[in-house]
C-alpha cells in the first residue's frame, strides 16, 4: 500500500505542534497584559462628572482637609461621597451664580442627589474597609495618589488583587505615623529628616494608635523630662479633705521621655516598627478568603 503522507509531513506535524503551543502562550500573555491595562482597570481615566470638581483647587489652593468632605474616612468602611449640603456650605456664599455650579443649586433646591461617577469603584464581591486602613497608617496618597495635584480626579492605581497583596507582602514601604495620614507630600524619614517614634501604651482616639511620632528631636525639646513626669496627687487627709491648693502636679496624659523614642532614618525601618505597633497582618495571616471577598 502506498504511503498517504510524504516523509516531510513529520516535520510539518512537529512544527504545527510547536506553533500551536507558541500561539497559546502568546494568547495567554496578551490576555494577562490586557486585564492589567487601563482599558480594563480604568487606571488614569478621568470620567466626565456632572460637575468638574477640582481637588487641586480645593485641597492645594484653598487648603481644605480631606475630612471636611469625606467625614467618615476614620469611622466607616466607605469614605463616602459628600452630600450636596457640604458644597452649599461654601457655595451659598461664593460663586453663587456660576453656571458651572448650577447642578449643585438644582440638587439643593429639589433634594435630588448629584449623580457623581464613582472613580474608585470596587466589584461588589470585594470588601474593603476604608477606616481600618486609615487607622493603621495608610495615607490617602498611598492609594489615591497626589489628589492635591489632580485638577480632575482619576484612579492612580489599579486596585486589583495583586496590587493589594503586594502592599500586604511589604507593608513597611507604605506605613506612616497616623499624624501624617492626610499629608499628601509625606516621603518618609531620611538621614536629613529623621523621625522619632515611641509607644505610649494608650489609645485615645479613632486614628490615634499607641504610638507617638515626631520630626523634632525629643531630647532637644525644652522641659521634656519635666513634662514626662507622671506623679500622683497628694493623698487626702484623714478627714477626707484634699490639702489646700489642690493637686500639686499636672493631671495631663503622660508624655514620653526622650529616651523612650527610637530614631528612624529610612522608610523601611520606620515601616517595620509601625507594622509591629499597628499589628498589620501579612498575606499568611489573612488566611480566610472572606476577609476581602464577601
Amino acid at each position: 500500500m502506498a504511503q498517504v503522507f510524504d516523509r516531510s509531513s513529520n516535520a510539518l506535524a512537529r512544527m504545527s505542534l510547536v506553533l500551536t503551543g507558541l500561539i497559546v502562550i502568546a494568547l495567554g500573555v496578551a490576555l494577562n497584559q490586557l486585564q492589567r491595562s487601563p482599558w480594563v482597570t480604568r487606571q488614569g481615566q478621568r470620567p466626565d462628572q456632572p460637575i468638574p470638581f477640582s481637588h487641586k483647587h480645593h485641597v492645594e489652593g484653598l487648603g481644605l482637609q480631606c475630612q471636611y468632605c469625606h467625614t467618615q474616612v476614620e469611622k466607616a468602611a466607605f469614605a463616602g461621597i459628600p452630600p450636596t449640603k457640604t458644597c452649599i456650605n461654601c457655595h451659598s456664599q461664593i460663586w453663587t451664580n456660576a453656571e458651572l455650579l448650577e447642578p449643585i443649586r438644582q440638587s439643593w433646591a429639589t433634594g435630588a442627589s448629584i449623580q457623581w461617577i464613582r472613580v474608585h469603584d470596587l466589584p461588589d464581591f470585594v470588601y474593603f474597609n476604608h477606616s481600618v486602613h486609615v487607622n493603621k497608617g495608610i495615607g490617602c496618597a498611598s492609594c489615591h495618589g497626589r489628589v492635591d495635584q489632580m485638577p480632575l480626579m482619576y484612579m492612580e492605581n489599579t486596585l486589583q488583587m495583586e496590587w493589594c497583596l503586594n502592599c500586604h507582602r511589604n507593608p513597611a514601604a507604605n506605613l506612616r505615623p497616623t499624624s501624617e495620614i492626610y499629608n499628601m507630600a509625606w516621603a518618609g524619614p531620611s538621614t536629613r529628616r529623621p523621625v522619632w517614634c515611641g509607644s505610649t501604651g494608650q489609645n485615645d482616639g479613632t486614628t490615634a494608635q499607641s504610638v507617638n511620632c515626631t520630626t523634632t528631636d525629643p531630647a532637644g525639646k525644652p522641659g521634656a523630662e519635666l513634662a514626662a513626669l507622671q506623679l500622683t496627687p497628694p493623698p487626702p487627709t484623714s478627714q477626707g479633705v484634699q490639702p489646700r491648693g489642690g493637686p500639686s502636679v499636672s493631671e495631663a496624659s503622660p508624655v514620653l521621655l526622650p529616651g523612650s523614642y527610637q530614631k528612624f532614618t529610612s522608610q523601611i525601618e520606620l515601616g517595620r516598627y509601625l507594622t509591629a505597633q499597628y499589628h498589620i497582618r501579612t498575606p499568611n495571616e489573612l488566611s480566610s478568603c472572606e476577609t476581602c471577598h464577601r
